[in-house]
């Protein structure tokens, strides 16, 4: 993916991670666009479809450099706040007009975050093999209220990782939780890779 790293989607502790992304914050946006990056804009097309409110915050968990933030106030969302554990990564994306606050978070953690303080939370790319281990899906499907959303995407080696899919059916196997959208599609499309957009909903 990057010169330097260039397998992204294989285990790792989140020391490494830290590592990787503080050394690719500066050019993260131009890679990823040279890649045709399109997940976060699909994302933001699926909450609109879903009919996820425009008029409620929105949390972009993982938010990276704000290219998520974007997409989502492209399609009307213009309440978005943002967090990410990467400070190079944070920096980026408080610089953009997209969001009206973004903070440093902590590795399994939603902080000061309580249940039902956000109606739609969205993970582009965040969960998944290299980045978030599984159980953040646990962590953000727990912060929604009563008919709350959780956005998010697996990449193509992420569904290829049974730790991954098996906690999505476990989630769904619980009977909280209604699957209102799910399509997979391009992500990195000069890598050849797909992911799937799904979008859950707090019964």
């Amino acid at each position: 993916m990057t010169k330097t790293h260039p397998n992204l989607w294989t285990p790792r502790g989140v020391d490494e991670t830290l590592a990787i992304y503080r050394d690719w914050a500066a050019s993260y946006e131009a890679d990823v666009a040279e890649m045709g990056y399109a997940t976060p804009g699909r994302i933001a097309l699926a909450l609109r479809k879903s009919g996820a409110s425009a008029s409620k915050p929105v949390l972009d968990y993982g938010c990276g450099t704000g290219l998520s933030g974007l997409a989502l106030k492209a399609v009307g969302y213009d309440i978005v706040d943002g967090t990410d554990i990467s400070a190079e990564m944070l920096e980026k994306a408080q610089a953009k007009e997209a969001y009206r606050q973004v903070w440093q978070g902590q590795p399994g953690h939603l902080g000061h975050i309580e249940r039902g303080d956000y109606a739609t939370i969205v993970a582009c790319g965040v969960v998944s093999l290299g980045a978030a281990p599984p159980e953040t899906l646990d962590m953000l499907a727990a912060a929604l209220g009563p008919a709350g959303m959780l956005a998010f995407s697996y990449n193509g080696a992420t569904l290829e990782d049974r730790g991954y899919t098996d906690k999505l059916d476990a989630i769904m196997a619980s009977g909280e939780f209604e699957m209102i959208f799910e399509e997979n599609g391009p992500h990195l499309p000069a890598k050849d890779m797909s992911s799937t957009v799904y979008i859950l909903q707090r019964l």
